[in-house]
């Protein structure tokens, strides 16, 4: 009997051992998973940060004819890339622990992917000959895009993850810091657009000729069709296939200004026609001419309202000369 009960004994030890250590190995197992899963979510977050850096060392130098091709391909790259790290995040084998944190990574990456997608998608646009000024607006309403993904990935991805790895009394491992945009400012469409206008000329906000001086511009003569228009007098113009309005620009800074663009709001309301020109460059003290083609025709026989305003140039400070409004009478 005794040696019976030895034995029982005996055994229940052996399986309780026997326990203990499939236990231990299947904690272990997966604590390696969860810390396998880091590190490559760590990888991938990484190689994100570095395309962050490349696009806006872009951005920030300066270019130059010479280079706007090379600058639309690098940035087709950056989009490229982008689908490659979000295809091999979806990849990665998750931990059922880390089920969440794969979420919010996968998130994050989604919205830099498709950030990159439509930069390279606007930026033809914006370092071209027409529509630059859709194209640059188009470059910075992504950066709202890139916002929110370092939003979510630090407010979401890193406490979750670190969560994990802490329940799970996982030291040694580090979770990259992830901004993607690297400083508010470039949430500022002027901001934005200087930056492209430097890609785009080598002389942007950062060049030698945008840099100190005085920088102003003024809105001077408009006519349409060969009629001057005069704050507070009606004119009477005949609409034609090839009316257009003639803005003259001055530069009233000590600075040469290059991406003027020149706004004509034909009406009022959600019925106005919009339009708009671009002066490549205008140097300091200079007066030059912006054709705007009326493209629409507005309606016959009763005052328009028209309104012409030269956009601000970077660091100009005076403003109150930018704008006038006039009234035309069109007939057919």
């Amino acid at each position: 009997m005794t040696r019976r009960t030895i034995a029982i004994a005996a055994g229940l030890v052996v399986l309780l051992l026997f326990v203990f250590l499939v236990r231990g190995c299947l904690d272990a197992r997966q604590e390696r998973a969860i810390e396998d899963y880091a590190d490559s979510a760590s990888a991938l977050v990484r190689e994100s940060n570095q395309q962050s850096e490349q696009l806006f060392q872009l951005l920030q130098g300066s270019g130059g004819p010479d280079q706007v091709v090379d600058a639309q391909n690098t940035v087709n790259g950056f989009r490229v890339q982008s689908a490659q790290i979000v295809d091999r995040a979806r990849d990665l084998d998750v931990p059922d622990d880390a089920s969440q944190a794969q979420r919010y990574l996968l998130e994050t990456l989604e919205f830099r992917r498709d950030g990159l997608a439509r930069v390279a998608e606007a930026l033809p646009n914006a370092l071209g000959d027409e529509s630059r000024r859709q194209g640059s607006e188009g470059v910075t309403a992504q950066m709202q895009v890139f916002l929110a993904s370092d939003v979510i990935y630090a407010g979401r991805f890193e406490p979750s993850l670190n969560g994990v790895l802490e329940d799970q009394d996982i030291a040694g491992i580090s979770i990259p810091p992830s901004e993607f945009i690297p400083d508010i400012e470039w949430l500022d469409p002027a901001r934005v657009r200087d930056a492209v206008t430097s890609v785009r000329t080598g002389q942007g906000a950062t060049g030698e000729e945008q840099t100190g001086g005085l920088h102003g511009s003024g809105l001077g003569v408009v006519t349409l069709g060969g009629t001057t228009l005069n704050p507070g007098v009606s004119a009477s113009v005949q609409l034609s296939t090839d009316l257009a309005f003639d803005v003259q620009v001055a530069n009233q800074g000590d600075s040469t200004e290059t991406d003027v663009v020149v706004e004509v709001e034909v009406g009022e309301g959600d019925d106005a026609i919009t339009l708009e020109g671009t002066l490549d460059t205008i140097a300091a003290g200079e007066t030059k001419s912006v054709p705007v083609t009326l493209e629409e025709q507005p309606p016959t026989g009763q005052n328009v309202s028209i309104t012409v305003t030269v956009q601000p140039v970077p660091g100009e400070g005076k403003t109150d000369n930018n704008s006038q409004t006039f009234s035309v009478i069109f007939t057919r």
